[in-house]
C-alpha cells in the first residue's frame, strides 16, 4: 500500500472507537498546548523585559556614584560625593565615540497646581536627556542648555504628573509650585508606562540638574552620569575608557576600589534574557511531562488495539501482507493519532495564549519555532511509543493469529 492508502486505513481504524481515540489524544493535546502556552508566556515576559530595558535609551552607559567606607561602616551605593558634572564634561571631551552625556540628580518633591498636588521625583538632567533616553517631548519643548547654565525654574512633566495636576488641560506654559518654588512647565513627555520593576516611568519630571542641585537638594555633586555612545559596539571600549578616566580624575591608586559604578542596559538585558530562558526551559520541561503521559497512553491503546485485532492481523498476513506492512500500518495509526492530537494542541496553545493576554494581561508571544517544534515532537511521540505495539503486531504468528478468538 502507498502512504495515502495507509493513512486512510489508519483513520478508518481509529474511527471505529471514536471516544477511545479522543480520550487517548487528550494527553497529546494537553501536552502540546501546555508546552506552547508556557513557552509563549516565557518568551512574552522576556520580550517585554527586553523592550522595557531598551526603552531606557539607545547605546546607554550609566555611571553611578559608588559606596563610601567611613570608620569601617560601608554606606550604600550613591553615598559617594566624588562624581561631579565636571566628570561628565570630561567623559564627553576625552572618551572616544561618546555622543552625549547628562549629569543626573534626583529628589522626591511635592508639586502643586491650584488645589491639586502630587508627590513625584524631580530628575535633574541636561537638555540632552530626552535624546539619551530616547524619550521625546510630545507637547511643548525641552528646556535649553541656557536654562541649565542659569539654573532656571523650568520643568518638563511626565505623563502621570501632567494627568494628576492638570487632567485633560494643556500644562505647557502653566506655573506650578515645586517645594514652594514657582516653576514654568515647558513640555510634556511621551507616555512610557511601567519599567521592568513595575515602576511607573511617567511619574517623574525633568528639570535642569543645576536647578535641582542649587534650589532643591542643596548639593554640588551628581548621583549619576548617563552616557550615550555612537553604537553598541562602542559601548564596551567606552566603559573601559570611562573607568580609566574617572580613576585618574579621582586620584585612585592601583588596587584601590573604584568610587563609582558603571552599568549598561545591555548587561541588564543579558541577565534578564538568561533568567527568562531558564524559566522558559523549566516551564517547558514541566509541561513536557504531559506529552510523556500522552505517549504512554498511545502505547497502551495501541497494545489493546493489537490484541483486539489479532485475527485481523492474521487474515492480512494470510492474504499476502508482510511483517513490514503490518508494522507500518500500526505505526501509522500511532503517528496519525499523535499528529492530530498535536495539531489540536497547537490550536489550544495559541488560543490559551491569546486568552491569557486578554484576561490576565500577561504578555505572551507564540513563536513559529515553538509551533514547529511542538508539531515535530508530537509526531515523534507517536513514532516512539507506537513502535513497540507495531513491532509486536508484525511478529504475530499468522496461524496463531487466525486461531485467536
Amino acid at each position: 500500500m502507498n502512504m495515502r492508502e495507509i493513512i486512510r486505513v489508519a483513520l478508518r481504524a481509529l474511527a471505529r472507537n471514536k471516544l477511545r481515540t479522543i480520550l487517548t489524544m487528550l494527553g497529546i493535546i494537553i501536552g502540546v498546548g501546555a508546552v506552547i502556552g508556557t513557552v509563549a508566556i516565557g518568551q512574552g515576559a522576556s520580550a517585554q523585559v527586553q523592550q522595557q530595558i531598551q526603552a531606557l535609551g539607545d547605546n546607554m552607559i550609566m555611571v553611578f556614584a559608588g559606596s563610601v567606607n567611613t570608620g569601617g561602616v560601608r554606606m550604600g551605593n550613591g553615598a559617594n560625593k566624588t562624581l561631579t558634572d565636571d566628570d561628565a564634561e570630561a567623559i564627553l571631551q576625552h572618551v572616544p565615540n561618546v555622543m552625549m552625556v547628562s549629569p543626573i540628580v534626583g529628589s522626591s518633591v511635592q508639586v502643586v497646581n491650584g488645589n491639586q498636588n502630587w508627590l513625584t521625583r524631580a530628575t535633574g538632567a541636561s537638555a540632552d536627556i530626552t535624546q539619551i533616553r530616547n524619550w521625546p517631548v510630545v507637547s511643548g519643548s525641552m528646556f535649553s542648555e541656557r536654562d541649565v547654565d542659569m539654573a532656571s525654574n523650568v520643568c518638563v512633566l511626565g505623563n502621570t504628573v501632567a494627568q494628576q495636576l492638570f487632567g485633560d488641560s494643556d500644562p505647557v506654559g502653566q506655573m506650578i509650585r515645586v517645594q514652594n518654588l514657582p516653576f514654568r512647565v515647558v513640555g510634556v513627555l511621551l507616555a512610557k508606562g511601567q519599567n521592568s520593576n513595575g515602576q511607573d516611568q511617567d511619574d517623574t519630571m525633568f528639570m535642569p540638574y543645576t536647578t535641582v542641585q542649587k534650589k532643591i537638594s542643596g548639593i554640588s555633586w551628581v548621583q549619576m552620569v548617563m552616557v550615550s555612545t555612537a553604537s553598541q559596539d562602542a559601548m564596551a571600549p567606552a566603559q573601559n575608557a570611562i573607568s580609566a578616566l574617572l580613576r585618574q580624575r579621582h586620584h585612585l591608586r592601583p588596587g584601590e576600589d573604584d568610587d563609582f559604578i558603571i552599568r549598561s542596559p545591555n548587561e541588564m538585558a543579558q541577565a534578564a534574557e538568561a533568567t527568562g530562558l531558564a524559566m522558559t526551559v523549566l516551564l517547558a520541561i514541566i509541561a513536557s511531562i504531559s506529552l510523556l503521559v500522552g505517549g504512554i497512553g498511545i502505547m497502551n491503546i495501541m497494545l489493546v488495539s493489537v490484541t483486539e485485532r489479532t485475527r485481523e492481523i492474521g487474515i492480512r498476513m494470510a492474504v499476502g501482507a508482510t511483517e513490514q506492512d503490518v508494522q507500518r500500518q500500526f505505526l501509522s495509526e500511532a503517528v496519525v493519532l499523535s499528529s492530530i492530537g498535536g495539531l489540536a494542541g497547537i490550536v489550544l496553545g495559541i488560543v490559551a495564549s491569546a486568552l491569557i493576554t486578554r484576561f490576565i494581561h500577561w504578555s505572551t508571544f507564540v513563536s513559529p519555532l515553538s509551533v514547529v517544534v511542538a508539531a515535530f515532537f508530537s509526531a515523534a511521540v507517536g513514532i516512539f511509543f507506537g513502535y513497540y505495539p507495531a513491532r509486536k503486531a508484525a511478529r504475530l504468528d499468522p496461524i496463531e493469529a487466525l486461531r485467536y478468538e
